[in-house]
């Protein structure tokens, strides 16, 4: 997940177009509540902008009206809305390639004996890292070979872009050439421009919402999680029980990939660093 690209500020017109400092703490509060994201006042402006088009939209004063609508719980609907322009994600295909590399030639090989192979994409975002996984470990254990994937976020807007599969051509730049061609299905006609994730590797990645800082569904056991540019949002506290939360779900001898600007120092003591960002637990 990322706080990024939140748009223009807030119509002059609106009750409320300049957010006060002390109705930004309320959002920041509720959304830390919510999420676990840690806004920092530096996205005050930015928080605006993306929220100014739903003031709009649902016909309120200003921002404290809007606000007392996403919290009060009394739309659901209008709240999950809310919470999905808040958690913008950024991401692409093989995005640190030296943790597919890492999972090549050093985790894969010690699963390659197990009748199953799971991996938890645990922010997923719009799906492009679980797709990443599943062309990786199409080419490394094959498609006879018992692996599945699961893709999760708190944000249902991408987990259904992750679901659908298709992405803009351009996206397809961080794909190598024979993965892209082996894998994926380019768009025609009014489809062009586009490519979507072949029906083999969407057969074996699923998605489902997932709040990682609430108790976690029962999704079973993982050899291999993913937690990737997450963990730069929270607040410490926020971190470990995530952190502690995930691990629980990973097998004995399980691995653990963080983002290259994050570490679990300090966080806990149930992960081994093998390398920076990758962490195994004890067997």
């Amino acid at each position: 997940m990322s706080i990024a690209g939140f748009g223009a500020a807030a119509p002059a017109g609106d009750a409320e177009a300049s957010l006060s400092d002390d109705l930004f703490v309320v959002y920041q509060r509720w959304v830390h509540q919510a999420t676990g994201i840690y806004l920092s006042a530096a996205k005050k402006t930015l928080l605006c902008g993306r929220l100014a088009k739903r003031l709009r939209v649902r016909n309120v004063s200003g921002y404290r009206e809007y606000y007392e609508l996403v919290s009060s719980g009394k739309d659901a609907a209008e709240t999950e809305t809310c919470i999905n322009l808040i958690t913008t994600n950024e991401t692409y295909f093989f995005r640190e390639p030296k943790h597919f590399e890492f999972l090549r030639a050093k985790v894969l090989p010690t699963l390659r004996r197990q009748s199953r192979c799971r991996i938890w994409s645990a922010a997923s975002s719009s799906g492009e890292e679980a797709y990443t996984l599943a062309m990786v470990l199409a080419e490394e254990l094959g498609m006879k070979a018992g692996w599945e994937i699961l893709g999760s976020d708190v944000s249902t807007a991408v987990l259904e872009r992750a679901a659908a599969a298709q992405y803009p051509m351009e996206r397809a730049a961080g794909i190598p050439t024979e993965l892209l061609q082996r894998y994926c299905l380019k768009g025609v006609e009014t489809q062009e421009g586009t490519f979507v994730i072949g029906p083999e590797l969407r057969g074996r990645t699923r998605f489902g919402q997932v709040n990682l800082v609430r108790p976690l569904p029962d999704v079973g056991q993982f050899d291999i999680i993913f937690l990737r540019n997450v963990l730069i949002y929270f607040q410490p506290d926020v971190k470990t029980a995530v952190v502690e939360r995930l691990a629980d779900r990973l097998k004995p001898g399980g691995w653990f990939f963080i983002g290259h600007s994050e570490t679990l120092n300090g966080l806990t003591r149930c992960l081994t660093p093998v390398i920076p960002t990758v962490y195994r637990k004890e067997e």
